[in-house]
């Protein structure tokens, strides 16, 4: 499998990705995330050179809706379980990160105590996102066990037309907006199970091709936000945590803050993913060598570097 990975498409380069490719290359496009603006995708089918066939992943759930009551209903509770599950391990972050930066900013004759308790407060906010992300995976589980979406008719239908579409896709394109839709529809209609071999994503589709999705956002009006781990991603991309938007959305210099980030998910890797980057995956997923990281003191430098 062939996936590069893009920074914002403020500024598209994506039409750059496609020239390598066969003229005669058709694309299936997923553009779920900008929800009821899904159709207004002209833009990025001229730049794939009108060659697209948008999957209207997002259509398709409206549909569901409309067409199966009873599951949207139990969808519904169903996400409103998450949401307070996830409610409760920010109040939990925002506790184990206040403990932090109070011990960062503390004086003594003994720094290597102080260091000790730093590590300590580290591995609860470790602990916090292990359980979280058990506590989620297990509620999609019973969820998936008794609703067995792909069984149910309006939802069978919709996922075959979705597979026959990527059986004759050359490439994938999955376009950013929000995670959190994005990712619900992507596994809902089973696009991880016919994948093509050629995958191109930015921004929020980028994070959705990971083992692991993270939010993050520094700079909310209410000021710092913790760092969440939102839930499993598709997989594609292992031992990845994806940094879209990163210099806009995180405080880079705050070296603590940003140490913290990559030390809290390692062993899995803290990628940026700026405007203009592009990056060639390896074949396995793995990250080149040029890849901008975030290292164990928080700094941004080159993979191969650190």
């Amino acid at each position: 499998m062939r996936i590069t990975l893009l920074g914002p498409q403020r500024r598209p380069t994506v039409d750059q990705v496609v020239e390598g490719l066969d003229a005669d290359t058709h694309f299936a496009t997923v553009t779920a995330g900008w929800q009821e603006r899904e159709p207004d995708d002209a833009e990025l089918d001229g730049l794939l050179g009108g060659r697209t066939v948008n999957l209207k992943l997002y259509g398709r759930w409206l549909d569901i809706q409309e067409r199966d009551p009873e599951f949207a209903s139990a969808e519904l509770e169903h996400r409103t379980y998450l949401e307070e599950l996830r409610l409760l391990y920010l109040v939990q972050l925002e506790s184990a990160g206040a403990t932090i930066q109070l011990l960062a900013r503390r004086n003594g004759d003994r720094p290597e105590a102080i260091q000790a308790a730093l590590e300590d407060a580290r591995a609860v906010i470790r602990l916090l996102d292990e359980s979280h992300t058990s506590r989620v995976r297990a509620a999609d589980e019973e969820f998936g066990e008794r609703h067995e979406p792909a069984a149910r008719p309006v939802i069978a239908e919709h996922r075959d037309d979705v597979l026959e579409i990527l059986r004759g896709s050359a490439a994938l394109v999955v376009a950013g907006g929000h995670v959190g839709v994005l990712l619900r529809a992507l596994r809902l209609f089973g696009v991880g199970e016919a994948v093509p071999e050629v995958v191109i994503a930015w921004s929020a589709g980028a994070m959705a091709l990971t083992d692991r999705v993270v939010l993050f956002h520094d700079r909310t009006p209410q000021g710092l936000s913790p760092s969440e781990i939102y839930g499993d991603g598709l997989g594609l991309i292992p031992d990845t945590v994806l940094l879209p938007h990163a210099r806009r959305r995180l405080n880079i210099d705050d070296p603590l803050r940003m140490a913290t980030l990559a030390q809290r998910f390692e062993p899995a890797t803290c990628v940026v993913l700026d405007d203009g980057v592009r990056l060639n995956l390896e074949p396995d997923g793995g990250l080149p060598a040029d890849a901008r990281v975030l290292d164990h003191k928080g700094h941004i430098v080159a993979r191969g570097a650190a």
